[in-house]
């Protein structure tokens, strides 16, 4: 990348076709953050080669962008896509897109006129220079415009990179995290803060009663290797040390023992080294992935933001004059499996209620356990115990839906590809994979080979079980979410008020100082801080974007997607 004072971005003007309408103009960073928000009104479509890596620049100048297409992730998707399989572009030898993220960026649409910004000339391997990422745009186009059912993907496309900009929003917005509130927590659960490397006091008392109830006082119970020796001397007959493999022994030290792991886990993943790490000015700012998962679901890099125990939630606490509206979806997956596969009497079993509850109202099981338990045996391909017995009551009575897993196992057993309801596609196994398949039915294969590949194609089955629905699910929450986004940025005066002038760092340049905003997401889970005397409005706002989602992908079948959703000054008072 070129340097004169300062990283110079070109933007060019192109039609919906990639083709070039003549500006072509180089900007500083400085320029650039002027240019995107004047061109804000037009309410343009920003094309980025990695949204992660510039929109953070434009929103420390308080600016917030209305819509963008990434192409890094579009691209991910549209490489594995059936539906565009026969594309130019899945069909091309890898390249820097299937690789790392790119450096380079690109930018935005006014009307039917597309602009590319690009980092001007990059030095080799610092990223996509102008002309690699208008020639990906360009096959991105082709790719869609060519393929099987193009209106799912476009809404994929879309989807996932609204996602993109939501994602990057609250990173930079933060979820409001009090310091001392989590010090406290972590004190009455721990006992006093110890320097580094020192057990606190409970778990030092705990790991006593374990050496005392084992006979053993040299055990270090943060060891599995040494912990699980000790068990197995004590006459305790276990494979692991996992808490459900332990739940199910009955033994003096199994309770200080699950006590002992469920506190150290506490202090390894959110105690005080992690806050110290991750909160910032009372302030938890953590990095979402998009995509992160081959499903489509999120991940996080560091700080753990989907995994929140509950012990320290009473941290999570809205600033003064402001609160939480806290929303999540009922029975998401399950929901989502009635809907993809057309099955009204289980869509029915939810309507209006819990969608377990409505299972057993139906005679189908005799408790919601038990609806529960058979309903995820279902979508993750358990066979034996409990939801092996019920799985056959499930499938008589929603033949529908157990059909479609059954179907989408099946194909990952053979190899074959799935695809979720917008057109997101399963990978294929690897070439290991393949070739112990194909060594089992060789002549002379022995009863291992054959053992090895059926467990191989058993395996491989209930991820693609899983697949289409945990994917579409993943789907209806992305969608969910840019309903959100757009509700909350229609509210009035909300556009102005985010979308604040002024030097990064300077008076005005928080674009979420005023606007209600995402803070937190986790797969079926929202949190959105607003001014307390717009949180009816936002929690409206919350429950119609879950009706949008569910419309938006399934048209007008009968299934409901409730949310449960609450106000509340703290996060420890959602549930």
């Amino acid at each position: 990348m070129t340097r004169t004072g300062a990283d110079l971005l070109r933007v060019r003007a192109l039609d919906d076709r990639g083709a070039s309408t003549g500006l072509d103009r180089l900007l500083s960073e400085a320029e650039f953050r002027d240019f995107a928000a004047d061109s804000e009104q037009h309410q343009p479509r920003w094309v980025f080669a990695d949204t992660a890596r510039l929109y953070p620049l434009l929103l420390a100048g308080g600016v917030r962008l209305k819509r963008a297409h990434d192409l890094r992730l579009c691209h991910a998707i549209l490489r594995l896509a059936e539906a565009s399989a026969h594309s130019a572009l899945a069909n091309a030898p890898a390249g820097r897109w299937d690789q790392a993220p790119p450096v380079a960026v690109a930018a935005p649409t006014t009307g039917t006129t597309l602009f590319d910004l690009e980092p001007d000339e990059p030095a080799a391997g610092e990223g996509a220079g102008p002309e690699d990422g208008l020639t990906e745009f360009k096959a991105q186009l082709d790719a869609v415009r060519t393929a099987a059912e193009p209106g799912r993907l476009r809404l994929l496309l879309a989807a996932e990179s609204v996602g993109a900009l939501i994602a990057a929003e609250m990173q930079f917005a933060g979820l409001p995290w009090q310091s001392a509130i989590h010090d406290r927590l972590l004190t009455a659960e721990l006992g006093p803060r110890v320097p580094a490397g020192l057990r606190p006091e409970r778990l030092e008392d705990l790991a006593a009663g374990i050496r005392a109830a084992l006979g053993d006082h040299t055990i270090n119970p943060d060891s599995p290797p040494e912990l699980l020796r000790a068990l197995n001397r004590a006459g305790v007959t276990t494979a692991s040390t996992r808490a459900w493999e332990l739940q199910r022994i009955d033994h003096p030290v199994i309770e200080p023992l699950l006590r002992y792991k469920k506190l150290a886990r506490l202090l390894s993943n959110n105690g005080w080294y992690w806050m110290e790490s991750w909160i910032i000015n009372d302030r938890f700012h953590p990095e979402y992935l998009p995509g992160g998962v081959v499903t489509g679901r999120w991940a996080t890099r560091g700080g753990g933001a989907l995994q929140l125990p509950r012990q320290v939630r009473g941290a999570v606490v809205a600033d003064p004059g402001w609160t939480f509206v806290v929303a999540d979806a009922a029975q998401l997956e399950p929901r989502i499996l009635a809907a993809l596969s057309h099955d009204t009497a289980m869509a029915t079993a939810g309507r209006g209620t819990d969608l377990y509850a409505g299972i057993v109202a139906s005679g189908v099981v005799e408790t919601r356990a038990h609806a529960k338990v058979a309903m995820l045996g279902a979508m993750y391909g358990a066979t034996s115990g409990e939801s092996g017995r019920l799985l056959p009551r499930l499938a008589r009575a929603y033949p529908r839906a157990l059909a479609l897993t059954e179907a989408a196992a099946r194909a990952g057993e053979r190899g074959d590809v799935v695809s979720t309801r917008l057109g997101r596609s399963s990978p294929r196994p690897g070439a290991a994979w393949q070739d112990d398949q194909g060594r089992a039915t060789e002549a002379g294969a022995t009863a291992g080979d054959e053992r090895r590949a059926r467990s191989q194609a058993r395996d491989w089955g209930r991820f693609t079980r899983n697949f289409i629905v945990q994917g579409s699910a993943a789907e209806w929450a992305l969608c969910w979410m840019a309903e959100i986004r757009k509700g909350l940025w229609d509210l009035p005066g909300i556009a102005e008020a985010g979308n604040a002038s002024g030097e990064p760092g300077g008076p005005g340049a928080n674009p979420f100082l005023a606007a209600p905003h995402l803070v937190f997401f986790l797969h079926d889970e929202v949190i959105v801080h607003t001014p307390a005397a717009l949180a009816d409005r936002v929690a409206t706002i919350v429950t119609a974007a879950a009706a949008t989602a569910g419309r938006l992908l399934f048209g007008d079948f009968p299934v409901d997607f409730p949310l449960t959703c609450v106000i509340v000054d703290s996060y420890a008072d959602a549930k």
